[in-house]
């Protein structure tokens, strides 16, 4: 899949499945909007950090299927997933001997601004990323 963008700040929608591969897909439309809007390198890889960690926290803990929406700002780019789950993400205290609970961690780290908007059929989790 190759993305063509004509309008600069277009939005690229795609709805993905509730498993693993969807991560990969999701990092692949990301880097590609990325670099249609000539977005930073360092942008691009933490824009993919951040979409995996928010498509895998709706595959874990969401309902239904999962849509990804990648916008240009004019700083940078928003990241939002939408879910048809209500549960909201938690920011947990990292365990050092858990491989797991970072994802919320690492989106918080890597966003200039990040939250939810609840709808009336589950959620929006985004992130705003800036270079």
């Amino acid at each position: 899949m190759r993305l063509v963008l004509n309008d600069p700040l277009a939005e690229v929608r795609v709805t993905l499945t509730a498993e693993g591969g969807s991560c990969a897909r999701a990092r692949q439309v990301v880097r590609e909007a990325a670099a249609s809007w000539g977005l930073s390198e360092d942008l691009t890889d933490d824009a993919q950090l951040v979409v995996t960690e928010l498509v895998s926290n709706g595959i874990d803990h969401g309902e239904g299927p999962i849509t990804l929406s990648v916008s240009r700002k004019p700083a940078g780019m928003l990241v939002e997933v939408h879910d048809e789950s209500s549960k909201q993400p938690q920011l947990r205290p990292v365990n050092p001997n858990s491989a797991r609970g970072r994802g919320m961690q690492l989106v918080q780290a890597l966003s200039a601004r990040w939250g939810t908007t609840p709808g009336a059929r589950g959620k929006v989790v985004w992130a705003e990323l800036e270079a």
